[in-house]
């Protein structure tokens, strides 16, 4: 087996919280994702770490210090490290960083508090990364009535976001996913991230939502693979990562490894975006390992170590699946692969 050690591996916490409840399945506690986590091993590989999303179900992001202190030590015991955040930022906690003056402080707010709560887990010693994952808590339709002028409050948003995340010593990474109003497509999230244009900007690429940019789910407009193709043609869809990943790949700060068969799903209350598939799914339409090439090395093949972890984002399985421990052992697997494709070694 290959010895690199780096890229860190991950796995994601939220996906116990997001697209459940709500009518749709019942949410999976911390512990659980925690212990799923840390007993998943492969050939005496284990993940390394998580990646948190502060929610109120898993985590109190307003809790005091010996709160955090005892998270990190439930954390720190099972020899997992914290690495990228999500911050808070739809409603109820945030609102729509294109919405009315209220929404859009509570926005910033949401990204202050998570500012705050990182920096006191990097302090303790356990987060290994600086990076808060955001997106425009604004849904397509709406952004599309007014597509000039909303954008222009999406970039005041992340601006001013930005400037609170500094203070921290974090950095913002804008998620690429196909449900959220100004970042639909990977022209209007080029375009976002430009005219934020703020040093602590980057992009959150997940292998699952950014394939959906090259069918032009939710801007027919931006389609890069043309109408008529087929999934089995794989020097058109190398064609179609490789420029996307030239588009993206310089903001990205922020990578998630995943797996999707080429349609859409939402359950609970979140809405349509690229379906999340299982790790060895037979419909998936990406080559993990390989695709996971196009975002981590640059045109002349050259690892770009912009990150040095990467997560797992399984959102929206079901409950039944996400409890059985062979699904992690699968998805640790398809990690170690990747790590051995475009990984190194440091002593």
């Amino acid at each position: 087996m290959n010895k690199n050690n780096f890229p860190k591996l991950h796995n994601a916490t939220w996906p116990g919280i997001v697209g459940k409840g709500d009518g749709s399945e019942p949410l999976i506690s911390f512990d659980t994702m925690l212990q799923k986590t840390a007993a998943a091993e492969v050939d005496g590989v284990k993940f390394d770490g998580i990646d948190l999303g502060l929610f109120d179900y898993h985590v109190n992001i307003d809790g005091s210090d010996d709160y955090i202190k005892k998270f990190v030590d439930k954390v720190g015991n099972l020899d997992l490290e914290i690495g990228s955040l999500v911050a808070p930022i739809w409603a109820p906690t945030g609102g729509p960083a294109m919405g009315s003056k209220d929404e859009r402080n509570r926005f910033v707010e949401s990204v202050r508090k998570a500012s705050k709560f990182g920096k006191k887990l990097r302090d303790m010693g356990i987060r290994t990364a600086n990076v808060i994952r955001i997106d425009s808590a604004s849904d397509v339709d709406s952004w599309c009535e007014n597509p000039v002028e909303n954008s222009k409050l999406i970039v005041q948003t992340f601006r001013e976001a930005c400037d609170v995340a500094a203070d921290f010593g974090e950095r913002l990474a804008a998620e690429g996913e196909i449900c959220w109003g100004g970042m639909q497509s990977w022209r209007i999230m080029l375009e976002t991230l430009e005219a934020v244009d703020k040093p602590n900007m980057g992009f959150q690429a997940d292998m699952a939502h950014t394939l959906l940019y090259l069918q032009g789910y939710n801007s027919p407009e931006d389609r890069v693979l043309p109408k008529d193709f087929q999934w089995d043609d794989r020097a058109e869809l190398d064609k179609a990562l490789k420029m996307l990943t030239d588009k993206l790949r310089p903001w990205t700060i922020d990578f998630h490894v995943a797996q999707n068969d080429g349609t859409v799903f939402g359950s609970g209350a979140h809405d349509k975006t690229g379906r999340h598939c299982l790790a060895n799914d037979p419909n998936g339409k990406l080559d993990i390992a390989h695709d996971a090439g196009f975002w981590l090395r640059d045109n002349d093949g050259k690892l770009t170590k912009a990150t040095r972890h990467i997560c797992w984002d399984g959102c929206m399985f079901p409950n039944q699946v996400m409890e059985q421990q062979q699904t992690w052992n699968n998805i640790l697997s398809k990690m170690i692969e990747v790590r051995e494709a475009h990984g190194w070694y440091e002593a």
